[in-house]
C-alpha cells in the first residue's frame, strides 16, 4: 500500500452562497448511498462543538425529523479527552510525551490564579489581587498563544532588551524567569497547559492516521487551519483512502496577482496558507458534490472579493457595472443614528420574517450589546430569543447576585451596594420575595436617605432607631427585617472580619449568598443554582474553591481584596443556552455563524472598533517583541472576522447594520464598508445599497402615540 502521503488530496470547498452544514450533510448522505449504516461508520471532524450541534440540526432537516444514525462527529478546536482518544499501540511520540498525554489539562482558573501568585510575587508587583489576575489572564493566553504557533520560549533570549524601552525590559526578564519556572510548577501539579496538550493529541492522531490509515470515510470540514496542528491533521486526512478535507468559502475567482498578494487582514489570506499547506493548488480544489440550494450568484461575490481586493490589484477590472444590480439583489445598508434605533429596527426586520411561514432570520454580531438590546426588543411581541454565543455570567441574575453579595459584606453594608442587594430578584430573607424588596424600600425611605448610617450592621440598627424615635416609620417589621439580614450575613461577614484563605472565603460567599436568596417557598440553593447561569455560577464557586490552593501562598486576603479578585474570577465566564428559544429567529456570534445560514441574515454592529474588532495590546509583549518572537500580528485575526464578514453576505437576503453614534460619540463605518461603498461608487453605483422600506420610520412610530388624550 502506498504511504500516504503520496496519494492525491481531497480538497472541496462549499461556496458562500451555499449553506454549509445542509450541503455537507447532503454531501455525506449521498456519499453514504443513503444508507445509515454507511452514515454511521463516518467520521466528521468539524472546528468547534457548537459546528457539531448545527451539523446534527442539519441531519434532522434532511431527515424530516425521523430518527437517524449519524457518523461519529469529533471538534478540532476545544476537544475533550474523549472526543479525540490516543489509543497507547498507535501513539510513537517522543520519550517521556506518553507521559505528558497521561496529564490532564489545567484548569484555567487554577492556571491564572498560579499565574497571579507568581506576579503577585514580583518586587514591582500590581497592589491588588485584582489587577494581578487580570494580567494573569493575558499571561495564560500567551502561553497558549505560544504553544498554539510551536513556538520555544527559549526564543526569549534572542530578544535584545535594548532594542525595546526600559518596562519592556523589566517585563522580558519576568518572561524568562516565568518561562524556566513554569514547566516545574505544572509538573508539581501533574498537569499540563490545555494548549500544549490540545496540540499532543492532534500530532498523536496525525501519526496514527499516517502508520495505519483508517478504512472508514474521515471528513474534516469548516476549519480554516488556522492552528498549525490542525493544518497538519487536515493534511493527513486529505491524502487518507476515504479522507476529504472541505472548505468554508475558498474564492477560486481572485485574480492570480491578488491571490499572490494577500495581506493577513484579507478574508482569503488565512485560506490561501491552508492549501499551500495542504499541497494543493486553488485549481484543484472542486466544489463539494451536493448543492441543496441554488446557490447566490457568483457576482455578488466577484463584487464584494474585488472591493476587498489588495490595493492596486486588478479584483475590480472584472466587475461589470451592469452586473451590479444583480450582484446586489437583497442586499441593503441601514445607517441608523444610535445602537438603541439599531436594535428596533433589526427588531421589527426579525418580527415581519415570521409573517412568511418557514422563512428563518438571524442576526450575526459580535456586539453582544446589541445582541441584548435585540432580544429585549423582541420582547414587544412575546418572541423570546436567546443569544447563542452567550451571556457573561456577571450580568446573569446568579452571577450578579454573587457579586452584590461580596461586594456588600467587603463595604460593611454600604447603603448603594446594599440596596442592590436587597432589591435584587434573587434577595428573599425567608420571606416572599416582592415582601422582601417592600421592607426594603421601606428601610431606604426611613434611614437611607439622607446621611449614611455608621458601617455594618450596628449602623443600621442604630440609624433604624434614630428614624422610629424621629416617627419617620412605623413599620414594626423593619427590626426584625435587619435581625434576617444579620444572620443571613454571617458566614461572609465572620470570614471577612480578618484575613482568611481564599477558599474559606468563597465557601463563606456561597453560604451566604444560599441564606439571602431563600424566601418562604424555596430554598436558597434551589433559588440560586438552578438553570444554565445557575450551574455555571455553581461551577464558578466550586472550581474557584478547589483552585484557591495556588493562590494560598500570597497570603490571606483582604476584604476589600476579595470581593474585586471575585469579580476577575468571573470575566470571560460565559452562559449559553442550552437550548434555543424559538426555531426561526437566531442571534449568532461570528463562531456560530460561520457555518450556518438564514432566509435573512442581518450582520449587526459593522463600526470600527466592533467589526472588526479592536487589536487589543498585549501587557506582556510589544508588537515588535511579538514579531521578533514569531508570535501572529493581530491583522491575522482581522482576516478571519473579515472572512465571517464575507460568508454571512452569501445568503439569499441580506441587511448590513451600524451605529453612526455609540454613548454620543460618532462612529466610524467598518473598513469593508467603506470598501464597498468605494468600489460601488467607481460603478456608478453609489446608492445601490439603500433600502426600500422605512425601518427607523417604522421603528420609532411603534412608540409614537396616535394621538393625545387629555
Amino acid at each position: 500500500m502506498a504511504a500516504p502521503d503520496t496519494r492525491p488530496a481531497r480538497v472541496y470547498t462549499i461556496p458562500p452562497g451555499w449553506p454549509f452544514v445542509d450541503a455537507l450533510t447532503a454531501g455525506l448522505w449521498r456519499q453514504a448511498e443513503e444508507r445509515a449504516e454507511l452514515l454511521a461508520a463516518m467520521t466528521v471532524l468539524l472546528p468547534t462543538r457548537r459546528a457539531a450541534r448545527a451539523l446534527r440540526e442539519a441531519f434532522l432537516r434532511l431527515g424530516a425529523g425521523r430518527a437517524m444514525m449519524l457518523p461519529r462527529m469529533m471538534p478540532l478546536g476545544d476537544m475533550d479527552d474523549d472526543e479525540l482518544v490516543i489509543e497507547s499501540d498507535a501513539f510513537t511520540g517522543g520519550p517521556g510525551d506518553d507521559v505528558l498525554l497521561q496529564q490532564p489539562a489545567i484548569s484555567g482558573l487554577r492556571r491564572q490564579l498560579m499565574l497571579a501568585r507568581l506576579i503577585m510575587a514580583r518586587p514591582d508587583h500590581p497592589e491588588s489581587p485584582e489587577q494581578a489576575m487580570f494580567l494573569a489572564a493575558e499571561l495564560a493566553r500567551l502561553l497558549d498563544q505560544v504553544h498554539t504557533e510551536r513556538l520555544d520560549f527559549a526564543a526569549l533570549a534572542d530578544l535584545v532588551p535594548e532594542d525595546f524601552a526600559d518596562h519592556w525590559k523589566i517585563t522580558l526578564q519576568f518572561l524568562t524567569l516565568l518561562t524556566e519556572l513554569w514547566p516545574g510548577i505544572l509538573a508539581e501539579t501533574g498537569a499540563v497547559d490545555a494548549a500544549l496538550r490540545r496540540n499532543m493529541l492532534l500530532e498523536a492522531r496525525s501519526r496514527a492516521w499516517t502508520n495505519s490509515p483508517p478504512a472508514i470515510p474521515v471528513i474534516a470540514a469548516g476549519s480554516t487551519g488556522s492552528i498549525p496542528a490542525t493544518a497538519d491533521l487536515l493534511a493527513v486526512i486529505a491524502r487518507l483512502p476515504e479522507g476529504a478535507v472541505v472548505l468554508p468559502g475558498l474564492d477560486r475567482e481572485a485574480p492570480e496577482d491578488v491571490w499572490e498578494n494577500l495581506a493577513p487582514s484579507h478574508p482569503q489570506y488565512g485560506m490561501a496558507q491552508l492549501i499551500r499547506h495542504l499541497g494543493v493548488a486553488r485549481g484543484d480544489v472542486a466544489d463539494w458534490p451536493a448543492a441543496p440550494a441554488a446557490p447566490t450568484a457568483s457576482a455578488r461575490t466577484r463584487l464584494v472579493n474585488a472591493a476587498l481586493a489588495p490595493a492596486g490589484r486588478s479584483g475590480a477590472a472584472k466587475i461589470d457595472a451592469r452586473a451590479v444590480a444583480d450582484a446586489l439583489a437583497g442586499v441593503t445598508r441601514l445607517d441608523c443614528p444610535g445602537p438603541a434605533e439599531e436594535a428596533n429596527a433589526i427588531a421589527l426586520m426579525m418580527r415581519r420574517a415570521l409573517e412568511t411561514p418557514g422563512r428563518t432570520a438571524a442576526l450575526v454580531t459580535p456586539d453582544r450589546g446589541l445582541a441584548r438590546r435585540v432580544a429585549a426588543a423582541l420582547r414587544r411581541w412575546n418572541v423570546e430569543i436567546d443569544d447563542s454565543a452567550g451571556q457573561p455570567l456577571a450580568e446573569t441574575p446568579p452571577g450578579a447576585f454573587l457579586r452584590l453579595v461580596a461586594s456588600a459584606a467587603a463595604d460593611r453594608l454600604r447603603p448603594v451596594t446594599l440596596l442592590a442587594l436587597l432589591k435584587h430578584p434573587l434577595a428573599g430573607l425567608g420571606r416572599r420575595r416582592a415582601e422582601c424588596r417592600q421592607l426594603a424600600r421601606a428601610f431606604e425611605i426611613a434611614v437611607l436617605r439622607g446621611p449614611a448610617p455608621a458601617p455594618g450592621i450596628p449602623g443600621l440598627r442604630a440609624a433604624l432607631a434614630e428614624a422610629v424615635a424621629e416617627a419617620k416609620t412605623r413599620m414594626p417589621e423593619l427590626p426584625g427585617f435587619i435581625d434576617d439580614l444579620e444572620t443571613a450575613l454571617a458566614p461572609l461577614a465572620e470570614a471577612l472580619s480578618d484575613r482568611r484563605p481564599l477558599a474559606e472565603l468563597v465557601r463563606a460567599q456561597a453560604a451566604t449568598a444560599e441564606r439571602l436568596a431563600a424566601c418562604d417557598s424555596e430554598s436558597g440553593a434551589d433559588a440560586l443554582w438552578h438553570g444554565d447561569a445557575g450551574e455555571q455560577a455553581a461551577g464558578l464557586i466550586e472550581e474557584l474553591a478547589e483552585a484557591a490552593r495556588a493562590f494560598d501562598a500570597v497570603g490571606a486576603i483582604s476584604p476589600g481584596d476579595f470581593a474585586t479578585l471575585f469579580e476577575a474570577a468571573l470575566a470571560g465566564r460565559v452562559v449559553r443556552p442550552s437550548f434555543g428559544s424559538h426555531p426561526r429567529l437566531f442571534i449568532w456570534g461570528l463562531l456560530e455563524a460561520r457555518l450556518q445560514r438564514a432566509d435573512l441574515a442581518i450582520l449587526g454592529g459593522l463600526n470600527e472598533g466592533t467589526w472588526p474588532p479592536e487589536a487589543a495590546a498585549n501587557p506582556w509583549m510589544s508588537r515588535p517583541m511579538m514579531a521578533a518572537f514569531g508570535l501572529p500580528q493581530p491583522e491575522r485575526r482581522l482576516g478571519l472576522t473579515a472572512h465571517d464578514f464575507v460568508q454571512g453576505l452569501g445568503a439569499a437576503e441580506v441587511v448590513l447594520t451600524r451605529a453612526e453614534r455609540v454613548g454620543g460619540t460618532p462612529t466610524v463605518p467598518s473598513r469593508w464598508l467603506r470598501r464597498i461603498d468605494n468600489l460601488l461608487e467607481r460603478l456608478g453605483h453609489k446608492d445601490a445599497l439603500v433600502p426600500a422600506e422605512p425601518w427607523l420610520g417604522w421603528a420609532a412610530a411603534l412608540d409614537r402615540p396616535a394621538g393625545q388624550r387629555t
